[in-house]
This record gives structure tokens, sequence and C-alpha cells, in this order.
């Protein structure tokens, strides 16, 4: 199953595993190179059986709720990234020699031989925002660019030549560690892994294993290796990977930077890894305040897609244009409104630990509105290097004892209001109690530390409900 060569694809048999984002473009296009395709998936709600009626008027064979079941004479398993590697269907593919590549590897091995390179990001929080930013800086040079991937635009419609992905010059591409790891194949231009923190260990088995699927993305690279110098477990990715000859590389960092590193000097941006002197010189990228928002961890995320970008050839001034130009989605340290003094910013998108810690030290003088589901994490390291900035602490959700717990090992002194509820107007109420102990000044900030789902579809609607209930406040 190698070869990209379209005839290799006739009569195949190929088994689907999972509808929705990626089941359905994959199953769209091993049908139309003439593959046999069968469609498994778990679920049987009213969403799988539209999406399933619209394969089977293609011809495509699909099971509803049978997720577990090797179809018989299956030569190859395409899977949807979120299927966890230890389920019955993988363990029978193991057994009968089948191979399982993911959307992303389906992609790589479909990509014509003139296909646009891909500069590749991942890394526990920040992807989203660098793959935006990228793409920003590669427009501003005048590259023809998508941002696509795990960022929820299809690499297959990308590399297939969708009318909208036509002749680029380059994909600015976002992957998460569960793609990676069904995507052994894949070799980038050039590839960061932003930062490594404990997440989705409940999908990878342990933080060893989550780590090794991040490192695949350098696998294979031409061009740099671009690592996080504050973060050396991103470097120990780098040192292991097997690139190719004269690949170098680059760190980032928020000071100052050494030879082949981006870093930060009097609030200007600047880069020693693509000039010609570089031990004697450094040029100029960008002003700090041409990052928005310009906290900390957003602009590690601008220098990381800044050092793709130079690796790509693009000029400085490029740089800061894209920068200048670009526009963060909703729900990331997205200021709402200020109340009586008190900035109230919306950082829903904050899930895990990592991307709290890192929002939280943004800002000096917080009330913290925190909690939702843990997914396994524990708090006491957040809380410990926080506690100095927290003027007070508002809990929600099903799993805020846990953070409730850990304030009161390492943040005794700090008040805390813990909201006996999970129903969605908790959130208002969160507010307002936040805003009671707020004082002029300060930052009242969600950034929850947990997933949503216990309270809300997703961190996309809790963010809106706090702007919601900040408007309130401020009629």
């Amino acid at each position: 199953m190698g070869s990209r060569e379209v005839t290799d694809w006739q009569g195949k048999r190929v088994t689907v595993a999972g509808l929705g984002v990626s089941g359905v473009p994959a199953a769209k296009v091993l049908h139309g190179l003439g593959a046999h395709v069968t469609v498994v998936n778990d679920g049987d709600d009213a969403r799988a059986r539209e999406q399933a009626a619209e394969l089977e008027a293609l011809g495509i064979t699909v099971r509803l709720g049978d997720g577990a079941t090797l179809p018989e004479g299956t030569d190859l398993i395409v899977t949807a990234p979120g299927w966890k590697p230890d389920k019955p269907l993988f363990t029978a593919a193991h057994e009968a020699g089948v191979p399982v590549w993911g959307d992303v590897e389906l992609a790589w091995r479909l990509r014509g031989p003139d296909a646009a390179p891909w500069l590749a990001v991942t890394g526990t929080n920040g992807k989203t925002t660098t793959v935006q930013m990228l793409a920003s800086i590669l427009k501003a040079a005048g590259l023809r660019t998508a941002a696509v991937g795990n960022i929820g635009i299809s690499l297959l419609d990308a590399v297939l030549g969708e009318e909208q992905y036509g002749d680029l010059d380059v994909l600015a591409v976002e992957l998460s560690s569960y793609q990676l790891h069904w995507a052994p194949s894949l070799r980038a231009h050039s590839a960061a892994v932003l930062n490594l923190a404990p997440d989705h260990l409940d999908w990878h088995g342990s933080m060893e294993a989550y780590a090794a699927d991040k490192g695949r993305i350098y696998e294979g690279n031409r061009v740099a290796c671009v690592y996080n110098v504050a973060d050396k477990a991103t470097e120990d990715l780098v040192r292991a990977a097997d690139v190719e000859e004269g690949c170098r590389a680059i760190g980032f960092t928020l000071g100052t930077p050494g030879p082949s590193q981006l870093g930060v000097v009097d609030g200007i941006l600047v880069d020693r890894a693509f000039v010609e002197n570089r031990q004697q010189s450094a040029q100029e990228l960008a002003e700090v305040t041409d990052v928005n928002p310009p906290a900390p961890h957003n602009i590690a995320n601008a220098l990381a897609a800044a050092a793709l970008a130079r690796a790509f050839g693009v000029p400085a001034t490029a740089v800061r244009d894209g920068l200048r130009s670009f526009t963060p989605d909703a729900h990331r340290i997205a200021h709402v409104a200020d109340v009586d003094g008190v900035a109230y910013v919306d950082d829903s998108k904050a899930t895990n630990t990592h991307a709290a810690e890192a929002s939280l030290a943004a800002y000096g003088s917080i009330v913290w509105i925190a909690g939702g589901l843990a997914k396994g994490a524990t708090f006491d390291e957040l809380v410990a290097k926080s506690a100095k900035r927290l003027r007070g602490v508002v809990l929600i959700g099903a799993d805020r004892a846990l953070i409730r717990e850990a304030l009161v090992r390492h943040a005794p002194e700090v008040p805390v209001v813990d909201l006996d509820r999970t129903d969605t107007g908790a959130m208002l109420a969160a507010v307002q109690e936040a805003r009671r102990l707020a004082v002029a000044g300060d930052t009242v900030l969600l950034a929850p530390a947990c997933a949503s789902m216990d309270m809300f579809a997703n961190y996309n609607k809790r963010g809106d409900a706090f702007a919601e209930a900040v408007r309130e406040l401020g009629a």
C-alpha cells in the first residue's frame, strides 16, 4: 500500500474507521480512487445515520453501531485520529497484518509529485494560533498558502486540489498527537513542537508515549526542527529525531537569543538563526506590540511561527506584516470588556493546566474563574506557580474540588468561592462573584484549566456564556 499510484487503489478493500470530519472525506476520496470502501462507526445516532445515507448513495458500505469487528478481506484501515490505539478493531488488524493509517497519513501518501511542502506545528497548547500566525506571515510574503489539518480543514481536501486549495506554494499544518500517532511516513519541510505538558494521557497511556507521538513531527525534516528553549523536552525530541542531512535545530526563547535561535531583545523580536553571520548579528523581525495579544505565551507562538516562515525563506518584513494583520480566534485570552476598572478576559480555550498557567502569567492581579472536567489532571503545580497573582478564585464545574484542594495547600490565604452547581446559569453567578472579589486594576480571567463538557457543549459555548455574563454586568 506504499505507492501513491492511483491504480494501486483499484479493488483494494479499505475500512474507514469513524465518520465525522476526517472519515467522510477519506471514504469519498478512496471510493473515487476505485477502492472498495467499508465505513465502520461505533455510534448510531441521527448525525451518523445522515452521514451514512450520504455515503451509501455513492455506493459505499456503512456499518453503524459496530466499530469493533474487522470487515473480512480488509487490506488497509484508515482511522479517524481520535480512535484509541487499543481498540479491538486495531488489535484484530495487528493480528491480521493489516496496516492502520490516519487521514494525515493518507493525505501525505496521496499528494502529487509537485505538492506544496508542509510547515508543521504541534504542541500541547498554542497550535492553532501559531499555525494561523504562520499562514498570515506566509501570505504577507506573497505566498499562496492555507492553514489546514487539526485546525478543522481536511488535509485530504488541501492535497487533492479542492478548488480553494489548488496550486498552493506551502501548507501551514496543525497536527495533534492523535494525528501524528497514525502518520508514520510524514516528512515535513520544517516543524515545531511548541511545548509539552501532560494531556490526553488517557489516550496515549503515558507521558512518554504522548511525547513520542509529538516527536514524530520532526522525523525526516529537511530544513529546520524548531523547539522551545524554555521546554527542554522539545529539544530532547529534536535530538532523538532522524532528520535529513543539513537540517538544523532552531530554538525560540522569550529571552535574548543565542546563535541559531529567535528571541526578544528590548521589546523587539529578533532572528539569530536565518542570518548570514549568526555569531555576531541579528535581524529585527517585529516589535512585541505587533503581536496580538502580547501575552508571553503568545509571543512564544509568534516566534515559533516566525522561525518556520524564516526556514521557508520569508523576508523579515513579512514576519512583521503578517503578525500585525493576524487576529486570534475567539476565546483565546480575548478581552471582553472593562467594568468599573476591572478587565474581563475570556481564555475558555485554556482547557488544561499548562494553558491556564500561561494565561495566568500574563496578568498581575487576577480573580480566576476555573473548573470543569479535569481529564486526570492535577493542579498543585499550577496553583503553586500562580498563587502570588491571585486576588480570589471562583470555582465551577464537576471537578472543582481538585482545584480547591490545591488552593488549600498552596494558596490558603486566597479567598475562594465554590459554586456547587454545574448548570449553564452557573457562569453568570461566577462572574457576579468574581466582580465582588475584584478591585479596580484587577483582571477577571476565565482560564478554566479543565474541559467544558460537564456544563457546556464545548469551550466556545463556555466562553460565549462568560462574555454574555460580562455584558449583563456592564448593562
